[in-house]
């Protein structure tokens, strides 16, 4: 084939099939960074330590107990965007991501519900998720003992011919942390994610 009739080709598909392909629209690159901003404002709004959540002694047991588990519950929404990060947390839709955090704060609630209530002040959430390509986002534990009680993970899958997932699960004692107990998955694209925390 002569190379005038290759470079006229190349031309011909190249305006044939211009406008065919639209970027999504996380890729505007006019859009402020406002929707960012108010999630983290989430991470900032729960930054207080457990500590400052121990019941006072006017307000029943019952509501103390309940208070002291949603702000075990918020602390780990917030441990979980951080693990996330901001590259990551931008470019995911909100619905899905208000999902997991829900699942997160569920999950929390359900396995401190499992403890019995004298042992809630003694209960922990670590506070360094792990980043880079680590799978830990939090633990939970007893601050007596330092021995965990559950940990939560993100897990990066690459599946064939889908793309990458994060999958977001915990384990257990229970069962010596073996099984996964699924949260959500959140798929993100066939490029590769970036790192985490970044």
């Amino acid at each position: 084939m002569k190379l005038w009739l290759r470079k006229a080709a190349v031309v011909l598909i190249t305006i044939m099939t211009l406008g065919i392909y639209v970027p999504p629209a996380f890729l505007n690159a006019d859009e402020s960074k406002d929707d960012f901003t108010a999630k983290t404002n989430i991470k900032e709004d729960v930054s207080h330590s457990l500590a400052e959540a121990v019941p006072s002694e006017e307000t029943s047991q019952e509501s103390d107990d309940s208070n002291l588990v949603q702000s075990m519950a918020n602390e780990a929404q917030a441990q979980t965007l951080d693990k996330l990060g901001p590259k990551i947390s931008s470019q995911i839709d909100p619905a899905f991501l208000n999902a997991i955090l829900f699942g997160v704060e569920e999950a929390v609630t359900t396995t401190v519900a499992t403890i019995d209530e004298s042992e809630y002040p003694y209960i922990g959430i670590t506070d360094s998720p792990t980043d880079g390509w680590g799978e830990k986002i939090f633990d939970l534990y007893d601050v007596r003992t330092n021995k965990a009680i559950a940990k939560f993970h993100v897990r990066r899958d690459n599946r064939p011919l889908e793309g990458h997932w994060f999958n977001f699960h915990y384990h257990v004692k229970h069962d010596q942390f073996e099984s996964h107990r699924e949260i959500g998955e959140i798929y993100w694209g066939k490029n590769d994610p970036p790192k985490w925390m970044t």
